[in-house]
């Protein structure tokens, strides 16, 4: 069988090293687009604190972080995984109540996530953070290098005969493959695909943060404000998000697919003349379209609505010289940004969470937020080096948990992980192979279809 995956991001890579580990024939091809969120994502896994209020969501989540030590073997090289530990901080002691009783009613269902602890002093175990802080210690949380994960599957998958491409893929009506501008990849030279992110920054950005005014940048508040992470699926009763000139993408809770020009150009569905993009005809059985916040842009000649936009986050990476950061955990207030420590003094700080449209680029007002609410939190950052920010385009399901789904008889859907795409796109990638292969999942997919 051959099958053609559309994206290289953690869930395309996902799905080519499972399909070609299973015998397929299997050929990835990636636009290399700016703003591709595996590239920017932060690498926090701890799905235990979230979705209290959608099952589906928080199963798929969970299975995403039981699924890396797996993986990990499987690989056998370093993609930066590592069982840190997660603060859950805030400023008074009962602030952490609600989500100290969420993870006492999971932990039976959910063991791994370890034996959740008070700690008085989370300065202690990460020294940047202010004084007077009280935490709960969740000592199952991991993170990850979500640019180490993806690459290593993309290797992977090459090894087991797969073919990388560097090219913008199109569909037709009926499910074939058109792609332009395409060059095949060796196992070490992934060449184009998505290893950098645009920063072009510009004044003078339309569009507007979401949720702002809850004391942190864009914070979007979900299920009664019980979430401990940001960029968590818009509810059915939020707004359609706006694009980069401020102007609705969509109505209702379901964006039109496709309603942001630049959107179309960067995915080739259209060029800039409006004539459609012409290309090489690949033969495939089935299509996975795993295109992030571009995989309704690459559907749309089907027919078939995927309601997925895009969201950005904006993030932060400091050096802290001196400081042994590598053993530090994840830091998760209930209002305020993320911060984790990676090996060689590095500090991550994030996110924005804003509806702009397809707008890969780092602005001064979201820089300024992230740094004031990163300060605040943990002000002994504040003679820190930036390093590096990054900037990712997170594919959100408008109304609903991620999508992992069929699109017609020969194409597959996998998108619509939000901020938690580094915690379960491997899985997200293993679950569209099933459906690709005509194989049974070990999850029950029906929840993850559009609504």
């Amino acid at each position: 069988m051959r099958v053609v995956v559309i994206g290289s991001g953690i869930v395309g890579a996902s799905a080519a090293y499972h399909l070609s580990r299973r015998g397929a024939d299997v050929i990835v091809v990636d636009a290399a687009l700016a703003g591709q969120a595996t590239a920017a994502g932060a690498g926090i896994v701890c799905p235990w604190v979230d979705h209290p209020g959608d099952d589906a969501w928080y199963a798929l989540a969970r299975e995403g972080a039981r699924h890396y030590p797996e993986l990990v073997e499987a690989l056998g090289e370093d993609i930066g995984y590592e069982r840190v530990g997660a603060l859950l901080v805030a400023e008074h002691t009962a602030e952490l109540e609600p989500v100290r009783a969420l993870l006492e009613r999971r932990r039976a269902g959910a063991p791994e996530m370890g034996e959740v602890t008070v700690v008085p002093d989370p300065s202690r175990l990460f020294p940047p953070l202010a004084a007077g802080l009280s935490a709960l210690h969740v000592p199952g949380a991991a993170r990850v290098d979500g640019r180490a994960v993806r690459d290593a599957l993309l290797r992977a998958a090459v090894r087991q005969g797969a073919e990388v491409r560097t090219g913008t893929a199109t569909l037709t009506a009926e499910g074939e493959v058109l792609v332009a501008s395409g060059a095949a990849a060796s196992s070490h030279d992934f060449a184009g695909l998505p290893t950098e992110c645009l920063r072009e920054g510009r004044p003078g950005e339309g569009g507007a943060f979401a949720g702002s005014g809850t004391g942190m940048p864009g914070r979007v508040e979900t299920d009664g404000g019980g979430s401990w992470r940001q960029a968590a699926p818009l509810s059915a009763d939020r707004p359609a998000p706006v694009s980069g000139d401020g102007t609705a993408s969509g109505s209702g809770d379901r964006p039109a697919v496709g309603s942001e020009t630049r959107g179309r150009e960067a995915a080739g569905g259209e060029a800039a003349g409006g004539k459609a993009a012409d290309g090489e005809r690949v033969a495939a059985d089935v299509v996975v379209v795993a295109a992030g916040a571009w995989t309704g842009v690459v559907c749309g000649p089907l027919g078939v609505e995927v309601p997925v936009f895009p969201r950005r986050g904006q993030i932060v990476h400091a050096t802290l010289d001196g400081a042994d950061t590598a053993g530090w955990p994840i830091v998760l207030p209930h209002n305020g940004p993320y911060l984790l420590g990676f090996p060689g003094s590095r500090v991550v700080v994030g996110a924005t969470v804003e509806d702009v449209g397809f707008a890969p680029r780092v602005t001064m007002g979201g820089l300024d937020e992230v740094l004031r609410a990163g300060l605040r939190l943990a002000p002994g950052l504040a003679g820190a080096t930036m390093a590096d920010v990054r900037v990712g385009l997170r594919p959100v399901h408008a109304g609903g948990p991620p999508l992992v789904c069929r699109a017609g008889e020969r194409v597959v859907v996998a998108t619509g992980l939000s901020a938690y795409g580094l915690t379960a796109g491997p899985f997200a990638g293993r679950l569209a192979a099933d459906l690709a292969l005509g194989e049974r999942p070990p999850l029950d997919l029906s929840p993850y279809r559009p609504r």
